[in-house]
């Protein structure tokens, strides 16, 4: 096992910190897009992930993709090479769009683990084409790479301490491969799962390490926020920025700008270009003392089933001819990627201060509980009373498959997973701490690729069994690696 090569996700630290918070613009200076021309937008991007398992020749970590191809009668493993097909293609489609003068946007959203098994599995031909989707620059005004938590890691269940690491993990591995610059462009967070934490001590953590590395707005999922007074965000609103208010139980205050993803996770959502189609119904939308363009934000999975397999490339294609033939894709309803929205909103002076103030979820009926004095001991007997009055009520976060919980009935999971996190940063915290060097070395590489990969949000999925024994296997090799 020693001699398995690392991703690069640790020891630039210092580095890309002080590249991220470089506050430059990223679309401003090429965007073909005028505000004042458009009545409606639509934001749509793709989630792409497999996950790294213990399940290589001699027990090797491999990509789920590379289980898929070497054992194509399991389950729904024949489609390996169209998923594979599904990573890259965006790199044919994009400028075959632009070729036909079509003026299309497309978010991206791969996780560290995805971009660690196309370098595990040579799939040269893979990491070329997103390559190009990240460095051209023929392409740059059309294409968004968003940040995410390297190994897919649910933020409500996953370590505080660790929320940080997962962030510059990711952002160090998109780096070595695709160099500074791209990096640079990189200002939407898209978090796993859609999932975001409601308990304010975790929401805040959330918010402040996502501003401290740099980044600008949040993906968020319309039944994941509410207003301050407690209300579900109105139609119009989730037409609209809005800024994030994460509160925590010292009274600290963080936030960040939030596009509204609405509906569910249906892939036949973004498959069909069903956000083209509802932006269309729209108009320019008032905030403050003024009007701006409509914006309908949506993700899906990019690979993940019939319809975004086979059906998304034609519907995508056409929706983008149907806008170039009624408004040369410049005036009416138009594509649009978040940063350059945001940014677009910037420079015709409508500030981020106007943007309407949300909060996650039962946060208004915990500070109503809470009362004054905000503080951790208050917080947490709010939330105990809460539970016991009401079973509804539950701060494990919002997520866009609230069918499905990534806490209860995983014990054997959670729990290792924080004495290994705790562990952790009792051993290499006090040694960084004195040299921040350690953080290159190969014991805590190791160490970390252990922590993080654990904390993968597939292990606790699928329920008991194959996938829970495979964090088992982590959590036993984590413990090996810390000493």
């Amino acid at each position: 096992m020693n001699d398995q090569a690392l991703p690069p996700i640790a020891g630039r630290e210092a580095e890309i910190l002080a590249l991220v918070m470089q506050d430059l613009p990223v679309f401003l200076a090429q965007t073909n897009l005028d505000l004042e021309q458009i009545q409606s937008t639509f934001a749509c991007a793709l989630h792409m992930h497999q996950p790294t398992i213990p399940a290589g020749a001699d027990g090797q970590l491999i990509s789920h993709l590379q289980y898929m191809v070497e054992h194509p009668g399991e389950g729904d493993n024949h489609n390996a090479e169209p998923f594979s097909q599904c990573y890259k293609r965006l790199a044919d489609i994009i400028p075959q769009l632009i070729s036909e003068g079509c003026n299309p946007r497309i978010m991206l959203d791969y996780s560290g683990n995805l971009l660690w098994g196309f370098e595990q599995m040579g799939r040269h031909d893979i990491l070329d084409a997103l390559r190009r989707l990240a460095c051209d620059p023929a392409l740059q005004p059309h294409v968004e790479w968003l940040g995410t938590f390297w190994s897919h890691a649910v933020a409500p269940s996953t370590p505080i301490p660790d929320l940080k690491l997962q962030i510059l993990a990711w952002q160090q591995h998109f780096a070595a491969l695709f160099g500074p610059q791209a990096l640079q462009r990189v200002k939407g967070f898209s978090p796993p799962e859609m999932h975001l934490p409601n308990h304010p001590d975790t929401l805040y953590e959330f918010v402040k390490a996502l501003r401290e590395c740099g980044y600008r707005w949040l993906l968020v999922q319309e039944h994941s926020v509410e207003n301050l007074d407690g209300s579900p965000l109105g139609q119009e609103q989730k037409c609209i920025p809005n800024q994030l208010v994460a509160r925590n139980s010292r009274g600290q205050t963080a936030t960040i700008t939030a596009l509204i993803k609405t509906q569910g996770s249906d892939t036949k959502l973004v498959g069909q270009m069903q956000p083209y189609y509802e932006a269309l119904g729209l108009g320019r939308q008032v905030l403050g003392e003024r009007t701006i363009p409509a914006i309908i934000s949506q993700i899906a999975d990019g690979e993940n089933g019939g319809v975004m397999m086979n059906e998304f490339p034609p519907a995508f294609s056409q929706a983008h001819q149907r806008i170039a033939r009624e408004g040369g894709g410049r005036t009416g309803t138009v594509a649009i990627n978040g940063t350059e929205y945001l940014e677009l909103l910037d420079a015709a002076g409508v500030p981020s201060a106007d943007y309407p103030q949300i909060q996650a979820v039962q946060q208004h009926r915990l500070w109503q509980q809470v009362g004054n004095p905000v503080n951790p001991e208050a917080v947490e007997a709010a939330i105990a009373d809460l539970k016991v009055n009401d079973p509804q009520f539950s701060m494990a976060g919002a997520s866009w498959t609230n069918n499905l919980s990534w806490v209860e009935g995983y014990a054997n999971i959670l729990e290792p997973m924080y004495q290994l996190s705790a562990r952790f940063h009792q051993v290499f915290d006090p040694l960084v701490a004195e040299d921040p060097a350690v953080t290159g070395t190969e014991p805590y590489l190791r160490a970390l690729l252990q922590l993080l990969l654990l904390e993968t949000s597939c292990f606790r999925y699928w329920g008991q069994g194959t996938w829970t024994d495979y964090a088992s296997e982590l959590h036993r090799r984590g413990v090996e690696a810390i000493g």
